[in-house]
């Protein structure tokens, strides 16, 4: 099955409109895509919530458009790009919707409240009129949610239609002050964040299915909803509950997800890890009957914006997590004109050869395997704050942990593993149920999560008879951290730059790897230490509350392989990338076998080097180059791994492929 690009492009509701898509039909042949996502009304067309004329201009746009495609034999779905709203930008409401407000006060001028009937009934007729266009997917953008809603603070909620609601909910009358004052009060979470957020969750829910309705019943159940989606720290903070809000959206047993996973612009080739994590995560908390389409954007919407080297790897990490389809937003975005960009078109061209060839052997059933990193979706509703005021404080992903080990050459995955790595404020997200079920197996930790463990009862089993988080600006008895010393190794590394660390008093049985010292290279506390629990698990900790802030360097990737290793125990099996900066792994098995992938994440050639305890026999070894066709890669096979004997280029990926 080849690769699938689906390409998301605005034309202007104008009288040469049939004529620019014909235009774009021309396109998507020579460019090889087969579906058209038309988008209506965005950015610098946008006018605000489109009524009366406008909303004819844009129907009759989107209908002329939709037949002269079909024509052309591409199928064809629809954007339209307000739900909510995704910013004023000077514009305002003449629709008497009631707007949204911030936890500060400040009222939208052109975007709507979730718990606004007049904006719901407006969205409803809106979808179900574009529904009798029979459509494969009408999208729902990704400002349907409550976070980022420029110029307001952190996003909208704090309506007096939702404080009614939420009044409702409590038995009491609440102000908007009382209400951020307690949900992000400092502690233990006040009980009113969970209701909040389950107001907030209700609310959308609520839009979700009266949308879904109207559409499956305006078009007899043959089109269906999709998905646009932020990062998932931000969405646990408004409470959102993924597989409700999917099967809110299903029509017919139907709904798809585009994930947003890449960086808009131009970003070191590290940031992979991000896009690899995003998928990941996201893979994880959508059901199986969603169809995935990521998104590959371009902001601002130029060709300039981003390279095509890395929208190339981009594209090459979606098709590895078995998406169903590229999502493309690849030209400017108030241009109008397809053909005035061959550019594009050779983009797309020089980058199907690599991804046809993932897309026939990476089937969207394949299994992630690697370091478990938890991301349950109710994060946000454990947090504790420091400080108080501010919703986005409540904001965890498990994105740090990703970032390290990755960066690192260790493969991760959102699943249950023998391993696993929590960071932070996550460890106020896991029951005592399931905390005691990692502490039977492997379990990294960071001196913030640790702390929180440690408060939790567990000290025992992590090997902590005393824990305090000291802040990088109140460092107390003893002066201000600054080196990590590994004994055994005789090397320096760096956490002057942490904002805090972890001081320990740790068990007598617990073994010190590393050792914190002052400036002056007084004893500090341990850096880093492991212990073998009571309960037959492995623990390491590392006094670092941001270890994704960490210098990394070779030292750094040794020590975080050996931690690894001494968490797998007895029968260690995960490959481990060494060679060279930033080698990003991402592993997994499906009915063809397993297959590794690494991506080279640093501006400099590399030859990865892959430690693999049960390395495979006669393994098939791909590179992929940038914009180049793949071609078999030579490898040296040694004990217990093997070499890539050629350079792996910038944001290029060796693929190994055993059974």
């Amino acid at each position: 099955m080849p690769a699938r690009y689906h390409l998301r492009f605005q034309l202007h509701p104008t009288p040469e409109a049939a004529q620019r898509a014909g235009e774009l039909a021309k396109f998507c042949v020579e460019a090889g895509v087969g579906e058209v996502v038309l988008l209506l009304g965005a950015e610098e067309l946008h006018g605000g919530h489109p009524v009366g004329e406008a909303a004819e201009r844009l129907f009759e746009t989107a209908a002329t458009a939709t037949a002269i495609l079909r024509e052309a034999g591409l199928a064809v779905s629809l954007n339209p790009w307000i739900t909510v709203g995704h910013a004023d930008r000077g514009r305002t409401d003449t629709l008497g919707f009631a707007p949204l407000v911030d936890p500060q006060g400040r009222v939208a001028t052109a975007q709507a409240s979730f718990a606004c009937p007049r904006w719901r009934a407006w969205l409803t007729a809106h979808y179900a009129r574009y529904a009798t266009l029979d459509l494969r997917v009408l999208w729902l953008e990704d400002d349907f949610r409550y976070h980022n809603h420029a110029p307001l603070h952190w996003g909208g909620g704090f309506e007096p239609l939702m404080l009614e609601r939420f009044a409702a909910a409590v038995g009491t009358a609440v102000t908007r002050e009382e209400l951020v004052a307690a949900v992000t009060a400092p502690g233990a979470p006040h009980p009113w964040r969970a209701v909040l957020q389950q107001v907030w969750r209700t609310a959308q829910l609520e839009v979700a299915e009266q949308v879904a309705t109207a559409v499956g019943e305006q078009s007899g159940g043959r089109v269906q909803l999709g998905l646009m989606s932020s990062e998932l720290g931000v969405h646990s903070v408004e409470g959102r509950d993924w597989p409700a809000l999917f099967k809110a959206l299903s029509i017919n047993g139907r709904v798809a997800h585009r994930p947003h996973f890449a960086r808009y612009g131009d970003a070191p080739g590290r940031e992979l890890s991000f896009s690899l994590w995003a998928l990941e995560a996201q893979r994880a908390l959508r059901p199986k009957y969603a169809t995935s389409e990521p998104e590959i954007e371009n902001w601002p919407h130029t060709a300039w914006s981003k390279s095509d080297t890395q929208t190339w790897s981009e594209l090459v990490a979606a098709q590895l997590a078995g998406s169903d389809a590229m999502f493309l937003n690849v030209h400017p975005m108030q241009s109008g004109r397809a053909l005035r960009f061959p550019r594009v078109a050779d983009l797309l061209c020089r980058a199907r050869p690599a991804l046809d060839w993932v897309a026939g052997q990476q089937p969207r059933t394949a299994s992630t395997h690697g370091v478990g990193l938890p991301m349950p979706q109710h994060a946000a509703a454990h947090v504790r704050t420091r400080a108080g005021g501010e919703l986005a404080a409540l904001s965890v992903d498990a994105g740090p942990a990703a970032d390290l080990l990755l960066r690192y050459g260790v493969p991760v995955t959102a699943g249950e593993a023998p391993v696993t790595a929590v960071f932070g404020q996550l460890a106020w997200a896991l029951s005592d149920f399931e905390i005691e079920r990692i502490l039977s197996g492997g379990l990294l930790l960071d001196g913030a999560a640790a702390e929180i463990l440690t408060r939790r009862g567990f000290g025992d089993l992590l090997g902590i008879s005393a824990c305090e988080v000291v802040d990088r600006e109140g460092t107390g008895p003893g002066g201000p951290y600054a080196l990590e010393y590994a004994v055994r190794e005789d090397v320096y590394l760096s956490v002057n730059g942490q904002p805090a660390l972890a001081r320990f008093a740790i068990s007598p049985d617990a073994e010190t790897w590393t050792t914190i010292l002052t400036p002056d290279q007084q004893h500090w506390g341990p850096g880093r230490f492991v212990h073998r629990n009571a309960a037959g698990g492995r623990v390491a900790v590392l006094a670092a509350t941001a270890p994704q802030l960490l210098p990394y360097d070779d030292d750094g990737r040794q020590l975080l392989h050996a931690m690894v290793r001494f968490l797998e125990g007895d029968h260690p099996t995960l490959p481990l990338v060494s060679g060279g900066p930033h080698l990003l792994p991402h592993l997994s098995r499906s009915e063809h076998g397993w297959r590794l992938a690494v991506a080279n994440g640093s501006a400099d050639p590399a030859r990865p080097r892959i430690a693999w305890p049960d390395a495979p026999q006669g393994p098939d070894a791909t590179l992929l180059a940038p914009l180049a066709p793949p071609i078999s890669a030579r490898v040296t096979e040694h004990q217990r791994g093997l070499t890539l004997d050629q350079d792996l280029p910038h944001r290029g990926w060796l693929v190994v492929d055993w059974h």
